[in-house]
């Protein structure tokens, strides 16, 4: 585990952290907001990070769960929010999707934001209700072509990752299942156990307990190659080559932060991701560690917003 103080010296000590908590201007405490509700993956890893920021740096990182619009409510406090590392944004898939999904935004993805660091990415798993006749995605398809319109596909908010690698399974497959909107995903996968829907698109965390008890059965994962934890499960690539879609979770400070406090929470989001404890939390909740620094994570913001408008327009997707 690595100590404070050789964390510190590895920050580049005073040039660094110095005069960011030397300031009095500066803010004595963080605040981490997630546009999501509390218990979900955005929520989990932000908790974990700022547990594990706040243990390295000292720092006190306080969550504040901002749910709504699609993660726009958290994101417009944050660019309205002063650039002094008083507020931060956990974001999530939503914060690359929503400016092609909605017509305007009362802010700008790119140039209201600072990125800091790429946290993690999570693949989702394709369930089906325990007495579905397909075990696998090959015959899910088989089923679905020789059965158009009669299936159907549980959506836990309209526009979302999830929603829109369902939406373009069913076109690259072509495919006829109804989609069914629920107001999250707890309701969606209740009515899936429960046998009134058939199928669901949900993060790995969201269901493994699910799929260990053996109320719902894994069909496939949307990531490109198969996942550890489910070495027998296929991936939807292997069905449809190029299949590939995953959620992912980033730290973002509003526009115009000086170098040094840019530099203090992105090498301490990158310090927090490669500890023991962080590590495995994320792992063990199905997700992927990234852990981009600034460059990398801005070039990868920037090419995500042009890869979903290509889905949000193939698919024909529109906000709720």
């Amino acid at each position: 585990m690595i100590e404070r103080r050789k964390f510190l010296s590895l920050l580049g000590g005073a040039c660094v952290l110095g005069p960011f908590g030397a300031s009095a201007q500066q803010p004595a405490v963080t605040r981490m907001l997630v546009g999501a509700t509390p218990g979900g993956s955005t929520d989990i890893v932000a908790r974990g990070l700022a547990n594990e920021m706040s243990r390295l740096t000292g720092r006190q990182m306080v969550v504040e769960n901002r749910p709504g619009a699609a993660g726009n409510i958290a994101a417009q406090l944050t660019a309205n929010a002063a650039p002094d590392g008083g507020t931060l944004l956990i974001s999530y898939t939503s914060h690359v999707i929503n400016p092609s999904l909605y017509p305007s935004l009362p802010f700008d993805p790119i140039n209201d934001f600072t990125p800091l660091c790429g946290l993690a990415s999570s693949p989702a798993i394709l369930v089906a209700r325990p007495s579905f006749k397909a075990n696998r995605i090959d015959e899910l398809i088989a089923l679905a072509k020789a059965q158009p319109g009669k299936l159907n596909i549980a959506i836990a908010g309209i526009g979302s990752a999830n929603h829109l690698a369902g939406e373009m399974l069913k076109k690259d497959a072509g495919i006829d299942i109804v989609s069914v909107s629920y107001k999250g995903t707890g309701p969606a996968l209740t009515d899936v156990v429960a046998g009134h829907i058939d199928l669901a698109f949900a993060g790995v965390a969201t269901v493994q307990e699910l799929i260990k008890a053996g109320k719902l059965k894994a069909l496939a994962v949307t990531s490109n190659v198969r996942l550890q934890a489910y070495p027998e499960v296929p991936t939807i690539a292997e069905v449809i080559p190029g299949y590939a879609y995953s959620s992912w979770y980033g730290l973002f400070g509003p526009a115009h932060m000086q170098a040094q406090v840019q530099a203090y929470f992105s090498n301490a989001a990158q310090q927090a991701l490669r500890t023991e404890t962080l590590h495995n939390r994320f792992i063990s909740e199905g997700l992927v560690p990234m852990s981009l620094d600034q460059q990398a994570f801005e070039t990868f913001v920037k090419d995500e917003i042009e890869r979903w408008k290509k889905v949000v327009i193939a698919t024909g997707t529109k906000a709720e």
